[in-house]
């Protein structure tokens, strides 16, 4: 610290450009004592607003530069990394709030990461997107470069998580909602991002999420195992071990869908999908993308439909995830939809047989008829001998259309409840399945579509309502007898009100 008298404070803070000489006299009367100290000027300029505590602390520490960047006075760090700051700043002519983006000073001896800088600021400065923070001025000075950046009140995702521990399903579908789009349309431009985590995602004080930092993970190399292990950005180390390990180009559009599931998933479940480790060549070890639990085993309150999205975007094999953000966008809009329709089934609810008592369960099956839609022989035994030990009919056939024939609008339904299986029969069950519930003599008859957690398309087309719901295999037979009994009940109730 710099040991002012008040006079020299005074004129540093005149030198620098931080304010007027009348606006220092001015702060000096209204201390009103002829023994005052730099403390007492320093508390009238800091109570009206006329310096910053960040401009004092560098005012104090002798400091004469880094107050302006170009016509951006600077007012306080609002972010800070290994690579570079970010100021709130005011433009000293209209008023303007910008953020401001300096290369930290150890860097800006190294051309590479000055070039790193500018390839970010030069790809910023072409993107104009509503989810996408946006680059205005770009100075680049390589003695001091900085960049100019929209102002977005509020935080990042990480610093939400941080707080809110993790994120119920429809706000984080609509954060990533924001984040596809952001994306989409950066594919459109020929952008990847390359550096997609939780605090490059800015949440807006009214819930709209913007993506920052386009290109900065960039690396000219990933085939040199040394210099991605003194990489200084440790997301551009996972990047390279994903693609690597896949074996697709560097600049792969589907790198940037794998880690938005990523983040999806950690902001359903708390927990970060990859094991974190800070030995960076164990980053380069493939097997940390193989070893990630399904979101479903560690957050069983997730629903089926929103799972189902972070499974695909989360695909090892780059051929069976999301080609493109747009279809994880398409995808995110029509699964937000049917969450407000009440498609929220989930595992655990089907698991714990919430509001069926084991007397129901063990009464459960009396008078009823199944009809399962399967073609595995050792399924439909399975299924068969299980239900009616509860005291179920079990009707069984392996054709789904003939299925749908059973049920001729001029007669009594043969069931009371279908089962569609679509691990052996695929498309076709779905088909079946959705055409059940557009008919109107079947509309309102209950239905379970049975998936695997791999059929990633049937999951998405399925058309579910509270009496028409999917349940994921393998499942135990106690929970698909407790949904059984659950759509039986909500049917009989129907009926009953509808007799009234």
């Amino acid at each position: 610290m710099v040991d002012f008298t008040p006079a020299e404070l005074s004129q540093r803070i005149v030198e620098v450009g931080l304010l007027e000489p009348i606006e220092v006299e001015r702060a000096w009367s209204e201390v009103g004592r002829a023994d005052a100290t730099c403390e007492d000027l320093i508390r009238v300029l800091l109570r009206k607003q006329l310096l910053t505590n960040l401009q004092v602390d560098r005012l104090l520490k002798g400091e004469r530069t880094g107050y302006f960047y170009g016509h951006w006075k600077v007012l306080y760090l609002i972010g800070a990394g290994t690579f570079a700051r970010v100021y709130r700043a005011v433009h000293r002519e209209d008023g303007r709030i910008a953020a401001v983006k300096v290369l930290r000073k150890r860097h800006r001896a190294e051309p590479a990461q000055v070039e790193q800088f500018m390839r970010e600021a030069r790809v910023g400065m072409q993107l104009h997107h509503p989810n996408i923070v946006a680059i205005k001025e770009v100075d680049p000075d390589p003695r001091n470069p900085y960049m100019v950046m929209e102002f977005v009140e509020g935080q990042t995702l990480r610093e939400l998580m941080r707080v809110r521990g993790k994120l119920d399903p429809e706000t984080t579908l609509r954060i990533m909602r924001d984040v596809a789009a952001g994306l989409a349309y950066a594919a459109t431009q020929g952008v990847t991002h390359r550096d997609m985590k939780l605090s490059n995602v800015l949440v807006t004080s009214h819930g709209r999420a913007k993506l920052v930092d386009f290109g900065l993970a960039a690396l000219a190399d990933t085939d040199d195992e040394g210099a991605l292990a003194d990489c200084p950005n440790a997301r551009a180390i996972d990047y390279a071990a994903l693609e690597r390990g896949t074996g697709v180009r560097k600049d792969d559009p589907r790198s940037d869908i794998y880690f938005l599931g990523a983040m999806m998933y950690h902001c359903l479940s708390g927990k970060p999908p990859l094991t974190e480790t800070r030995d960076r060549l164990a980053r380069l070890n493939v097997t940390r993308f193989r070893e990630i639990p399904h979101l479903l085993q560690v957050a069983p309150d997730v629903p089926l439909n929103v799972a189902a999205i972070v499974h695909k975007a989360m695909e090892f094999d780059p051929e069976k995830r999301y080609q493109t953000p747009q279809e994880v966008l398409d995808d995110i809009e029509a699964t937000l939809a049917r969450l407000k329709q009440g498609d929220t089934q989930t595992t655990a609810a089907i698991a714990s047989g919430k509001d069926v008592s084991d007397r129901e369960i063990e009464q459960e099956g009396t008078g009823k008829t199944v009809l399962l839609v399967e073609s595995k022989i050792e399924f439909q035994n399975l299924i068969r001998e299980k239900l009616k030990k509860r005291g179920y009919r079990v009707l069984v056939i392996s054709d789904p259309q003939r299925a749908l024939e059973r049920f001729d609008p001029e007669e009594d339904p043969p069931a009371d409840i279908v089962l569609f299986s679509a691990p052996e029969l695929g498309a076709a069950a779905l088909e079946a399945f959705n055409r059940f519930g557009d008919d109107p003599h079947t509309a309102n008859i209950p239905a379970i579509l049975l998936v695997d957690r791999k059929q990633q398309f049937i999951i998405r087309s399925a058309k579910t309502a509270p009496h028409r719901i999917m349940l994921a295999m393998p499942l135990k037979v106690r929970e698909l007898r407790t949904a059984l009994l659950k759509l039986l009940r909500g049917q009989a109730s129907t009926t009953s009100a509808g007799t009234e």
